[in-house]
């Protein structure tokens, strides 16, 4: 038997009529008396009396009658409680990121996502991107950001944005570069603050750079942003990282941002979740909030300089 036999059956039962029970859910008589048959089929015994008058319930009928209110109401109730849900999410769900991507992101998409589902319970990590890989394979965290992920068949992931990195110095300019954009050959001249090895930005600086046949002029090795950024404020010396890390700084005229170019220095954003676990609806919604968050960023000129 299924809910629909059973929702039939209890309307027959509660009108005393196949005739009024027909009108109450709207279906042809016959399909009704057929959906009854079909039931008692089924049981293998008789769930009404017909007379003149319309129908009784026989034993079995009020036997059946009590099960199918229990089974309607708990039906109804459960379809009630997932629409709530969906409405209303409860719950809890992380998202990793990278700290040069927190430093934008973290706080529109905190205070966008708790406005709209305030019942769930939000978690926010930060680290390298291979670390950030790692924590959503081992189940860490249900949702990263991070760049340049490899294809991996239990990561699902799609691109947010192409990211352009960018060359930062100090507003006095101590190399007198010249404005606007830098040809990478000069990184091999200037004074350059970059973090070692593993780190995922070293990489692809020693990549990209290297196939060009260029050296940067490494001064300093720090794996602290903020502290390479008060180094680079105070001219010691250039640093490169996503303008959306320091557009604040640069608004603010403390930081000067320079394009590099021959070659361009670019990274893809993603947005990942785990092919091995469900999605449920917290981790659902924060996925949507998360692009269009990176959307609307990048519109308002955060992620990448004018």
């Amino acid at each position: 038997m299924d809910i629909k036999q059973l929702k039939v059956f209890a309307t027959a039962a509660s009108c005393g009529s196949f005739s009024r029970a027909s009108v109450a859910l709207s279906i042809a008589q016959p399909a009704l008396s057929r959906y009854v048959k079909a039931l008692e089929t089924e049981l293998g015994t008789k769930l009404f009396y017909r007379n003149g008058r319309g129908i009784i319930l026989t034993e079995a009928g009020k036997m059946l009658e009590q099960y199918a209110k229990t089974i309607l109401e708990q039906a109804t109730r459960a379809s009630s409680e997932i629409a709530a849900l969906q409405s209303s999410p409860h719950g809890s769900v992380a998202v990793g990121m990278p700290p040069s991507v927190g430093a934008v992101l973290t706080v529109p998409l905190v205070e966008h996502y708790r406005e709209q589902y305030p019942q769930i319970a939000m978690r926010v990590v930060e680290g390298f991107s291979g670390h950030v890989l790692e924590w959503l394979l081992t189940g860490k965290i249900d949702v990263a950001v991070l760049y340049n992920a490899p294809a991996m068949s239990n990561v699902l992931s799609e691109p947010l944005l192409r990211d352009e990195l960018v060359l930062l110095g100090a507003i006095k300019d101590p190399s007198r570069l010249p404005a606007g954009s830098v040809q990478a050959k000069m990184l091999a001249e200037i004074p350059m603050i970059l973090p070692s090895r593993p780190h995922g930005l070293r990489v692809l600086i020693d990549q990209v750079f290297g196939k060009a046949g260029i050296k940067p002029n490494i001064i300093i090795e720090i794996d602290a942003m903020p502290s390479t950024l008060n180094l680079v404020e105070k001219g010691v010396g250039y640093t490169i990282l996503s303008f959306s890390t320091v557009h604040q700084l640069v608004k603010a005229g403390r930081i000067k941002c320079f394009t590099i170019v021959r070659p361009q220095l670019t990274r893809q954003l993603l947005l990942a979740t785990s092919s091995q676990r469900p999605m449920t609806v917290a981790t659902r919604a924060l996925t949507k909030m998360i692009a269009m968050q990176v959307r609307e960023l990048a519109r308002d000129g955060r992620w990448n300089p004018r």
